[in-house]
């Protein structure tokens, strides 16, 4: 595996901490990610996205979703709630675990359902109206007839 250093990025560069941050997060990546709980991300139209989230045996109240830092945090906590239960067999999994989604720039959060065990996040990106491409109107020029250089000519007599 090649490491980077990318030291010289950031002291040769003003204004770019995030793509900076961004290269370190992916290069710096360990095979042994989290893959609990399994989740899809999904463009639901052009400037639209939803992230699911299977959160079997979590209600409502024991998940979290926050934004912070530019990112989507999402976690759960369950209660002990054992209640002198003896398991034979227990393939719930009902862990702590928290989630990270690293949004970019102008996207946010608009709303989470749960439904059947899924976890719902809907996205959308809204870009300013300074930076929408916009159209700029080319206005015919007008033919203004100019008269000429006319000189004037005298006769001397």
């Amino acid at each position: 595996m090649r490491s980077f250093d990318l030291a010289p990025l950031y002291r040769a560069t003003v204004g770019f901490d995030q793509i900076a941050d961004l290269m370190d997060r992916v290069l710096a990546s360990d095979v042994s990610q989290p893959t609990y709980p399994p989740y899809n991300i999904e463009k639901t139209a052009d400037d639209a996205y939803r992230i699911s989230i299977a959160v079997a045996g979590f209600s409502a109240n024991d998940l979290s979703v926050e934004v912070k830092d530019g990112a989507l945090v999402v976690s759960a906590r369950k209660a002990d709630e054992d209640g002198g239960r003896t398991y034979l067999h227990r393939g719930i999994a009902t862990r702590a675990f928290e989630r990270r989604f690293h949004l970019a720039d102008h996207v946010r959060v608009t709303g989470a359902s749960h439904t059947d065990g899924m976890l719902h996040i809907k996205l959308e990106r809204e870009i300013p109206e300074a930076l929408k491409p916009r159209r700029i109107e080319i206005q015919k020029s007008e033919t203004v007839e100019t008269d000429k250089d006319v000189v004037d000519a005298k006769a001397v007599n």
